[in-house]
């Protein structure tokens, strides 16, 4: 954390759209390094009774499921996948994920699986290095959903081996993550790969039929826009005495900030993702607040509990975005649009007018937006139609960052500051010895960001 040093108030003046964002982040990848040749082989052209061969990255809680979601998509799309290779850090986790996986698979009628599950223990890769091994594999397509501090390094060797990727939400923890992996992603684009970025609000019915309304102007402009991640969050790892500090804190990677991205990049993301995409903007500017009110002391790592940002946008609409990990407080998970002819409700896919009647709602159903992706995914490769979901996830997760940036440094915090910034939360080295970037005092307790004092 370095002393603080404010900014300008932003002026208003400029309206910049997923096209500037795409056009200005070329101008930063063209001086970017981008590991592998372009004419990467690509071994992913599978034909139709062909078996799509998958490896997965990253064995916790996201992987697993995706995982499953992908061979449970073989018999409604007619093909055949094969999970063939995994690769964590810890191999226990391996071993957790590969029965949840086992546990996961539909059955069809005849008692054949949907997918097969194939990893002997000499596909089973553990350690720092286990990703490398993993790709060496002849593989087809990776599901790639490692702590998010790991996906740009990972997503680069990946796109570099020339298989499809899955790759989770937030892609990276900082802007230097961020701009590597628009620079893969375009890399990925120009091999022919399909890259699909775990944001699976935009593949749910209800929300693609609301956001559809919202273009159409069923609201009129959009001035406002409210969005919520609140939650009680979920507890950290009990500290074993054989665990290094680094152990420690891989294992629970989501309450510190440079493996997470603090809970307002690793969640928040999704529903910043909405407004962006009915607004088909990212903001300009943010300024916020934040702290920790349940999380002090050691077991809380050095994430913030609650954030609350204002978001700008260039033609002057707001988000209001909060976000929270506190037991007993008010629960919302859902987003909100403000228009100069009604409110919609994008969560529960309602639309009303402007003295609260309902216009519209889209009814039941709608949603498992997870297993859609993936099956829009897995038809893309099959299909040769391949998606490039790269660059929104990028804009949003930028966007989270800009408002991290905000609550840890109580400053106004402007988007081309973003995305030009140097900041690099990953270590140089990394073992389980190496100490981590962020360490405890003499108490266990670990330092945090003071708005007022700490830049970003």
């Amino acid at each position: 954390m370095k002393p603080i040093k404010n900014h300008e108030p932003l002026r208003v003046d400029d309206r910049p759209s997923r096209r500037d964002f795409i056009k200005n982040s070329s101008m930063i990848m063209a001086g970017s390094a981008v590991t592998g040749s372009l004419a990467a082989p690509n071994r992913v052209h599978a034909g139709a009774g062909d078996t799509l061969r998958l490896g997965l990255i990253g064995c916790g809680q996201r992987g697993t499921s995706a995982t499953v979601h992908a061979l449970n998509e073989c018999n409604s799309l007619g093909i055949r996948v094969s999970l063939v290779a995994m690769a964590d850090i810890f191999a226990d986790r391996i071993h957790a994920s590969l029965r949840g996986i086992k546990g996961g698979i539909m059955k069809n009628s005849d008692t054949s699986p949907c997918g097969t599950v194939d990893v002997p223990a000499e596909c089973q890769f553990a350690g720092f290095d286990g990703y490398q091994r993993l790709l060496d594999m002849d593989l087809d397509l990776v599901v790639l959903a490692s702590p998010p501090a790991f996906r740009p390094e990972y997503f680069k060797a990946a796109v570099a081996a020339g298989v499809h990727v899955f790759l989770e939400k937030p892609v990276a923890v900082d802007p230097v993550g961020t701009r590597s992996v628009l620079a893969t992603g375009e890399q990925a684009r120009q091999q022919g790969l399909s890259v699909a970025v775990g944001l699976p609000k935009r593949h749910e019915a209800r929300y693609l039929a609301a956001v559809e309304r919202l273009h159409d102007g069923d609201i009129g402009d959009i001035l406002f826009a409210r969005a919520y991640w609140n939650g009680t969050g979920r507890r950290i790892g009990d500290r074993s005495s054989k665990q290094s500090e680094m152990e420690f804190q891989l294992r629970n990677w989501q309450y510190f900030h440079w493996l997470s991205g603090d809970f307002i990049v690793e969640q928040h993301v999704q529903n910043l993702d909405v407004v962006n995409w009915i607004k088909d903007k990212h903001p300009v500017s943010c300024q916020g607040q934040g702290g920790r009110h349940g999380n002090a002391g050691m077991q809380g790592g050095d994430i913030f509990d609650h954030h609350m940002v204002e978001y700008t946008y260039g033609d002057g609409s707001t988000l209001l975005s909060q976000c929270r990990h506190i037991p007993g407080c008010w629960p919302s998970v859902s987003e909100h649009a403000h228009g100069t002819q009604g409110t919609a409700n994008l969560a529960s896919a309602a639309i009303y007018d402007r003295t609260g009647e309902r216009l519209w709602k889209f009814g039941p159903g709608g949603g498992r937006g997870h297993q859609q992706q993936m099956r829009t995914f897995l038809q893309s490769i099959m299909g040769g139609d391949y998606l490039h979901e790269v660059s929104q996830g990028a804009l949003s997760t930028l966007t989270a960052i800009m408002g991290r940036m905000a609550t840890y440094s109580g400053c106004m915090i402007r988007w081309d500051d973003v995305l030009h910034s140097d900041l690099n939360l990953f270590p140089t080295s990394l073992t389980l010895d190496t100490t981590p970037p962020i360490s405890p005092n003499e108490k266990g307790v670990y330092p945090t960001a003071t708005p007022g004092v700490t830049i970003v």
